[in-house]
């Protein structure tokens, strides 16, 4: 299952997560997601866990919980959509 996790720190490590998620069960992949020019944290991020009763637990112990001084959104992510067209950028 992909769970999207919000309101992170931005001082958080992809380990940090990884480590918080692993209580619950095993952690495929964990993706924080970065600014591509300053590489900093954008305050989001996802992981996976192949188990869904272990991500199930997961969320509901880690949804508005605190996480480095933060108390982080957890829930199960929704699949991409597809991106829609944008007007002429000028």
């Amino acid at each position: 299952m992909n769970i999207y996790v919000g309101n992170l720190p931005y001082t958080i490590t992809e380990d940090d997560l990884k480590d918080a998620f692993a209580e619950f069960g095993e952690v495929s992949t964990v993706n924080v997601i970065t600014d591509k020019f300053s590489g900093q944290s954008k305050g989001f991020g996802f992981v996976e866990m192949e188990n869904n009763s272990e991500a199930d637990e997961a969320i509901k112990a880690l949804n508005e919980s605190n996480l480095k001084g933060r108390n982080i959104r957890v829930n199960q992510a929704k699949p991409r959509g597809e991106r829609t067209e944008r007007g002429p950028r000028y």
